[in-house]
């Protein structure tokens, strides 16, 4: 016992300063590149400004020592999709990344590209350039991690299995302004019809009260909150009861920002920071006997599915996520099948640091923020420690074809 109290200070010394020279090395960086005669590209949007600015691939952390050749099952998906848009399509976002015309060359490369170490470096190397993102002049953002949980559900109801997964609703209406107005933004808007006016669609408490006439339900499990941790990671793989299993997929939600029940319980002191996981809430709700959903009310959104057969759960980008190098971002500052190249810590362990090449795949509704990222880990419970671990500073670097002009 005593040399255990006599090491404990010497580690958190060790870690302390660590901690300490990373921060240290990256405000350095930041001062040194604001200092530079080439100034930022900056961007304004009413939720933040984004800045970007070139620098050189001896600026990305781990870059010389990485692998970027792993990201390449992850970027073919992408190149095969912007190959298939309009080449007028403009990369949606608040940074310029170009039109879709701009990425068909590099496209067709990489589709065709070995992975191989040398060949991809040398490839990004030459026909790419990184650009530091900065929101205003910090370009540190929080990173996180997601996964695609299995939940044990069956076709029919009965005592064991009592917990609706549910389709879109029969009344459910979404829209695209621009669908009207090009000139409006490119939002999307849910609600439903009332008297000839789209109003907004049901909270979670109120989607629970509907029925069958109006919400279809694909199964029903369970668990409660194993259905709602597949509606926060957006999709998953339902165990049925003859050992067979299918994927769902996200279909649409009902319009309501999410709040986080983990931080509600944090704020209201009855869960100790650094004790929200997943397996923390559930303890809490046996504790209080909330086996209805009365906590989860508290967040009013509310996802919808729909099955799928694709080989792995679909990202917003309309592509199969992959493990390690999919990644969800705010795409009023990102757009979608951007390459970025991310460092932060790897989750759950000290000195280890996340160091990889990543394709913008996904959103999601608390992924905000132009330093913004969510990392997909996979599928099952190997994946849930890793992306329940994830929660850490970092910096990443989008990746732009040479060939466009950034500039405001």
């Amino acid at each position: 016992m005593k040399f255990r109290y006599q090491i404990r200070p010497h580690i958190f010394f060790i870690e302390f300063k660590n901690k300490l020279i990373h921060h240290l090395r990256w405000g350095l960086f930041t001062f040194v590149w604001f200092s530079a005669s080439c100034a930022p590209s900056n961007f304004s949007h009413k939720d933040g400004n984004i800045s970007m600015l070139r620098v050189g691939y001896d600026k990305l952390p781990g870059w010389s020592s990485g692998s970027p050749e792993n990201s390449l099952d992850a970027w073919k998906l992408s190149c095969y999709r912007i190959l298939e848009m309009d080449p007028e399509k403009t990369f949606s976002g608040s940074i310029i990344a170009g039109k879709a015309s701009d990425w068909f060359p590099v496209c067709t490369k990489i589709i065709d590209l070995p992975k191989d170490r040398k060949r991809v470096r040398t490839f990004i190397e030459s026909n790419f350039l990184p650009y530091a993102i900065f929101n205003r002049k910090n370009n540190r953002g929080v990173f996180t991690g997601y996964f695609e949980p299995i939940v044990k559900a069956s076709e029919f109801f009965n005592d064991q299995y009592r917990f609706p997964i549910h389709g879109i609703p029969f009344d459910h209406v979404s829209l695209n302004l621009q669908d009207f107005d090009p000139t409006l933004p490119d939002t999307n808007i849910v609600g439903r019809v009332k008297g000839g006016r789209l109003i907004n669609y049901y909270t979670r408490s109120e989607v629970r009260n509907l029925d069958s006439s109006t919400l279809p339900v694909l199964y029903w499990a369970e668990d409660l909150l194993s259905v709602y941790i597949m509606q926060v990671q957006g999709s998953g793989i339902i165990q049925l009861t003859d050992g067979k299993r299918q994927r769902i997929s996200f279909a649409g939600h009902n319009g309501h920002d999410y709040i986080s029940i983990g931080q509600l319980l944090i704020d209201k002191k009855e869960i100790q920071p650094g004790k929200a996981s997943w397996k923390g809430i559930k303890k809490w709700m046996k504790r209080q006997k909330d086996l209805g959903g009365g906590l989860l009310d508290l967040n009013p959104r509310y996802i919808f599915f729909k099955k799928t057969n694709e080989n792995g759960p679909q990202g917003s980008a309309g592509v199969p996520l992959t493990p390690k190098h999919s990644m969800a971002v705010d795409s009023r500052f990102i757009p979608m099948h951007i390459p970025l190249w991310i460092d932060t810590k790897y989750p759950g362990k000290i000195n280890k640091r996340f160091q990889h090449l990543v394709l913008a795949q996904d959103t999601g509704n608390a992924i905000r923020g132009p330093v913004r990222g969510d990392i997909f880990w996979g599928t099952g419970p190997g994946a849930l420690k890793l992306a329940g671990k994830m929660k850490s500073s970092g910096v990443y670097f989008v990746i732009i074809p040479a060939n466009i002009n950034i500039s405001n």
